[in-house]
């Protein structure tokens, strides 16, 4: 008997692949957790019915989350990341030396449990001495901790549940307040092909609060359409001015100098989304 797990992005559309077996299911307190190990894609994170991240390809997103943001500030050394009790964001995070401190703060300890148990070529660094996790509300803590980062970044889930805060406009002031007079912050913004209307509204609060606001995408096959966003807000740095040249080769797999200003050349149906 063939086993297979199907995620419906629409009531019209999902994606599906073959399991081996599921290795662990937990109704948290916060949302319904899934660890199965697939056929193609290998042991992957699900939240809620939404996959959020594989061994395969979670790369590319965690790569996309940290390293434009990184190289866009040149000396970020406080870096907070909201959600992403994976790990993943935090070990890019930590390949940038100039990193002094990476705080983690995630509302369900049991997705950093259970990625530590289960996904450990991702949690691999959640218990370097560089790294502070935090087990608490994320958005309580950019409102307790003003002019204190240097660089946030809000790994979320798509907004449902706990993160539907985290794509306010209220939460984005909140970010701005807790960033030092040179911020840089960074979300993920889900997908244009299924979510357009989102990206608009995140795009124009974001616009309403930050002089400078550049959006990206990345391609992971295993999100909703493949295609997905990323939006930056920056007190002061514009991504599309770094020195490219200036860039390291770090150990990466997707993100590289030459990718660097090349991401922010959306398609133009994207593009127009952000006008």
């Amino acid at each position: 008997m063939e086993l297979w797990y199907t995620e419906k992005q629409t009531e019209q559309y999902g994606i599906t692949m073959k399991i081996r077996e599921t290795l662990v299911t937990e109704k948290t307190d916060f949302q319904d957790l899934a660890i199965i190990d697939t056929v193609e894609f290998g042991r992957m994170l699900v939240l809620d019915g939404m996959v959020m991240t594989t061994v395969r390809d979670e790369f590319v997103y965690h790569e996309m989350v940290a390293h434009p943001a990184l190289y866009s500030h040149p000396n970020p050394k406080h870096v907070l990341i909201v959600g992403g009790g994976d790990g993943g964001v935090v070990r890019e995070v930590l390949k940038h030396p100039e990193v002094e401190k990476a705080v983690l703060v995630d509302i369900d300890g049991k997705v950093i449990e259970y990625s530590k148990k289960y996904l450990p070529e991702i949690a691999g660094e959640l218990d370097n001495p560089r790294v502070e996790v935090i087990v608490n509300d994320g958005y309580m803590h950019i409102h307790d901790h003003k002019n204190t980062y240097d660089v946030i970044m809000v790994d979320s889930t798509e907004p449902v549940g706990p993160a539907v805060e985290l794509f306010s406009k209220g939460f984005y002031q909140g970010i701005y307040e807790s960033l030092k007079e040179d911020g840089i912050f960074v979300a993920q913004t889900d997908n244009p092909w299924f979510k357009a209307d989102l990206i608009q509204s995140v795009n124009r609060d974001v616009k309403e609060i930050f002089p400078i606001v550049r959006v990206y995408c990345a391609n992971i096959p295993t999100y909703p359409s493949g295609l997905w966003t990323f939006t930056l807000g920056s007190k002061k740095y514009d991504p599309l001015l770094v020195d490219e040249t200036a860039i390291p080769e770090i150990d990466t797999k997707y993100y590289s100098s030459r990718l660097h200003k090349a991401a922010f050349a959306l398609p133009k149906f994207v593009e127009d989304l952000c006008k």
